[in-house]
């Protein structure tokens, strides 16, 4: 009796029927003849609410299965699916209740659906998660109904389901064929043409035809007395760093997303593009101290290492100290290597107080400074203004905008490669960097 108490619920309908015999009951004070119309509906009524709840609980009625991924793409939409099949020799209306994880905020969700007896279907609705870590699905809550709609019974199932949110994975796997694909620009990324000989000496050859005339190896040539060339193959094994500031600086949101998190995002896809680039990837991230370190590699489990250490990032903003990033790239970073640093400088002053550690960086590494454009104040720049205080906000707006191009010119003074690119765009500006440092041999 307890369970089907604690299970069961009143319709609206019922309470309805039950404010209209009161009324009735009331008026029969007026009319005594009424008594015996309003003891009949009483018994009517009372016996519908019987048959209803016989009709909700005689039979098993209804299973659910909330189907979730192994684990969630961060800033990407997920599909949940639930699998609904119902037992009712009738015709159900369902209402579902799914427990979101609390970092949604969301207590309302529901969704309505109607079974036809004994039909399974199968419902998928998405979840954009916007922070990494663990979420935690409560119970998945369905409100049945019989055709009648005096009560209410209700079903729970998957209770305190787990899915860990990982840095998307989803927009690798978009972006993981592009960097090798012939339709490039559909997706924004550039074809970039070769220029020079970014290769690497592998050895001495006989001439054959269709061999390039420049590489023609005259002293071998001379000493064999017929044609040799030289033969190269391309680079490879270079080491690729993605260096992630997660400092006070990026902090800002876009789109519900941190600008750090778009660069943990952005260095999952860029190490996979570098891996099968045949690249050395590695990463490390730096506020008050250098953390979350993997060295560049090509180990098959490279990653799932860099993957694994992307989950556990973890920041309280503090101020980034790049002096001490500069001695440990330093300490630890003897070959040249490519470093993506991704950062955000609002102004010329920030710049500058770190412009020594980032020239002292570049003297030893190819350095690439990625940084964001405030897409906020470039939606303000296009409005109207129409009164003072908006022509006010749209010429300070115009002021940030003209300063972040300037602080490009800054970096580019001083020999340092830039990326000045619009949060959701970081990732195509990104692969299109590396491919024309690939590309033009910069390396």
């Amino acid at each position: 009796m307890k369970r089907l108490l604690r299970h069961t619920y009143l319709t609206s309908r019922f309470f309805t029927i039950a404010g209209i015999l009161v009324g009735l009951y009331i008026l029969a004070y007026l009319f005594p003849g009424l008594f015996s119309i309003v003891k009949m509906l009483f018994y009517v009524s009372l016996g519908l609410l019987v048959i209803d709840l016989i009709l909700l609980y005689k039979q098993k009625g209804l299973h659910a299965t909330r189907v979730l991924p192994e684990k969630l793409s961060n800033g990407d939409d997920n599909p949940i699916e639930i699998s609904l099949s119902n037992s009712y020799n009738y015709l159900t209306e369902l209402l579902l209740i799914d427990e979101l994880p609390f970092q949604y905020q969301k207590r309302d969700f529901e969704i309505e659906t109607v079974l036809k007896p004994q039909e399974k279907k199968k419902i998928t609705y998405t979840l954009r998660p916007l922070e990494r870590g663990e979420y935690y699905f409560g119970n998945l809550n369905i409100y049945v109904n019989s055709p009648i709609k005096l009560a209410t019974r209700r079903f729970q199932f998957g209770k305190d389901a787990m899915v860990p949110n990982y840095p998307s994975f989803l927009q690798l796997r978009k972006y993981m064929l592009l960097a090798f694909s012939n339709k490039l620009f559909e997706y924004g990324l550039k074809k970039i043409r070769r220029i020079g000989h970014t290769m690497e000496f592998e050895q001495i050859k006989d001439y054959v035809m269709g061999d390039d005339i420049r590489n023609i190896n005259w002293k071998a040539t001379a000493k064999r007395n017929q044609l040799m060339v030289n033969q190269f193959q391309d680079e490879r094994s270079q080491p690729i760093y993605s260096v992630i500031d997660k400092g006070r600086a990026m902090m800002m949101p876009f789109d519900g997303l941190s600008l750090l998190d778009y660069a943990i995002n952005s260095t999952l896809v860029i190490s996979n593009v570098a891996l099968k680039k045949q690249d050395k990837a590695g990463m490390f991230t730096f506020s008050r101290k250098v953390e979350n370190r993997v060295i560049a590699e090509r180990r098959p489990s490279q990653m799932n290492n860099i993957l694994e250490t992307l989950y556990n990032v973890k920041t309280d903003f503090s101020e980034s100290d790049f002096a001490r990033l500069y001695v440990d790239v330093k300490r630890n970073i003897t070959h040249r290597s490519l470093l993506l640093l991704y950062t955000n400088f609002e102004t010329l002053d920030a710049l500058h107080r770190q412009l020594p550690y980032l020239q002292a960086i570049a003297k030893n590494h190819l350095l690439v400074v990625i940084f964001f454009e405030n897409t906020e104040l470039h939606q303000l720049t296009k409005d109207k203004a129409e009164n003072t205080y908006e022509i006010f906000q749209k010429t300070i707006a115009e002021k940030f905008i003209y300063e972040k191009k300037l602080i490009v010119n800054e970096l580019h003074k001083y020999g340092i490669q830039t990326i000045l690119t619009a949060p959701e765009q970081l990732t195509v500006n990104t692969i299109n960097k590396y491919l024309e440092i690939k590309a033009r041999g910069l390396l």
